[in-house]
């Protein structure tokens, strides 16, 4: 039954928008080139806009538009002779046929997809480029979308996302999941890209908002689909616990006009305990033997997670956790973590003396959070007046508005303590 124009667009978008990563992966197996099949699979689209509002929505929408775009993919192998080998290799199990209206095998569809995420974050692009290249063609985000999301200028997105997929043809990477040593390599690419995505969502580096919550959303739909397509990779399920935890306390993070909430301060009882099971669960699949760096800073968030108080939390536990963590990934940035944690055990002093080794470390000579953390050991030292210098450092530091005003607040707080 035909539908109106209108009314097909929404479908055609919204049905896009969910199954568009599975057919760009699906033509990228047949044209080996994610731009090209990114291009295919927006043709699709427009062949849907085209044709639905006369012949009516088809019962499996998503289908549809996956067997289009890999017959367009077909007939532009079959054109080109420089797709030759290609042919011989995937030419030969297809016919002359419409293409069929069933979806592929499900297993082939999840080995496309796990090729796509491995080559848009393959080390060759820059970190920018893997971030911006998975949320266009894993996130289904627009060009317009990102932008937004990372506060950049849109033609500036647009160039870094046709430059990555140049870059990944220049290269000759292959559209395939590596094995051995190099699988270990690359999966950390992969796994960080997705961190960085949840990150830029949960603490905004720059801009108004401390918080956007769509980013947090995408990169835990990547991280749990990554999870289902390697289920026996233990730090794919320490990333995806770790972004569960984080994101069960994202409503309070923030107060009613957008203003940071501590940790110290927020509201437990609105903790998304949904969210928390399913982190306990995921950290329940990282395994028993050795941790790796993102199981244990999901173990780390899975104490806040499930202190019932903030005066509840193990802090022992915790510092003992940074500890190790440390160990398998040195940071001065887990080392600072490290040294708050260390201060709630032993003391604000304690806490203070490792902050003040870390003083001279190249890597936190512009990190906002150093001489933060340092304002607050000193205030709960009673220094007010060294608190307050530190706080108003770290807010001439910070990138984002809303951190900056609460270190702002920080140090006017301490300038009225008395003396």
């Amino acid at each position: 039954m035909a539908v109106t124009a209108a009314s097909a667009a929404n479908t055609v978008e919204a049905v896009f928008r969910i199954e568009s990563a599975r057919i760009i992966a699906g033509v990228a197996r047949i044209v080996r080139d994610v731009g090209i099949a990114e291009e295919i699979a927006q043709d699709a689209l427009v062949a849907a806009l085209e044709q639905w509002p006369e012949s009516g929505v088809p019962d499996r929408p998503g289908a549809w538009l996956m067997a289009t775009a890999k017959h367009r993919a077909i007939d532009l192998v079959r054109r080109k002779e420089t797709y030759a080998r290609k042919l011989a290799e995937v030419g030969r199990t297809l016919t002359d046929a419409p293409p069929p209206p069933e979806p592929a095998d499900a297993d082939d569809i999840d080995d496309d997809l796990l090729r796509l995420i491995f080559t848009a974050c393959h080390p060759v692009l820059s970190t920018e480029a893997r971030v911006a290249l998975t949320l266009r063609l894993l996130g289904g985000l627009t060009t317009g979308e990102i932008a937004r999301a990372f506060l950049a200028a849109e033609p500036t997105v647009a160039q870094r996302i046709v430059r990555a997929k140049r870059t990944l043809a220049k290269a000759g990477v292959a559209f395939e999941v590596p094995y051995g040593a190099e699988r270990a390599e690359r999966l950390g690419s992969v796994l960080d890209v997705i961190y960085l995505i949840f990150n830029e969502g949960y603490a905004a580096t720059a801009g108004d908002d401390l918080v956007r919550p769509a980013l947090c959303e995408d990169a835990l739909r990547l991280a749990r689909v990554l999870a289902g397509l390697m289920p026996y990779e233990p730090e794919v399920h320490g990333l995806a616990a770790l972004l569960e935890f984080q994101a069960s306390r994202i409503p309070t993070r923030t107060g009613p006009a957008g203003e940071p909430v501590l940790l110290a301060d927020q509201n437990r009882a609105k903790w998304n305990r949904l969210l928390i099971r399913r982190g306990i669960e995921s950290l329940g699949r990282a395994g028993a033997g050795p941790l790796g760096p993102y199981a244990l800073q999901a173990a780390i968030a899975g104490c806040h997670a499930q202190a019932v108080r903030y005066e509840d939390t193990d802090w022992a536990t915790i510092a003992a956790l940074y500890g190790q963590l440390v160990r398998v990934m040195p940071s001065p940035i887990v080392e600072l973590n490290r040294a708050v944690a260390v201060s709630m055990t032993q003391g604000p002093a304690a806490g203070l003396a490792l902050v003040d080794a870390m003083a001279a470390e190249p890597a936190l000579k512009d990190y906002h959070l150093l001489p933060s953390v340092r304002g607050d050991l000193l205030a709960r030292l009673g220094r007010a007046e060294e608190a307050r210098a530190e706080f108003e450092h770290a807010a001439s530091l910070a990138r984002n508005a809303r951190e900056r005003q609460l270190l702002l607040d920080r140090a006017a707080e301490a300038a009225d303590r008395p003396r």
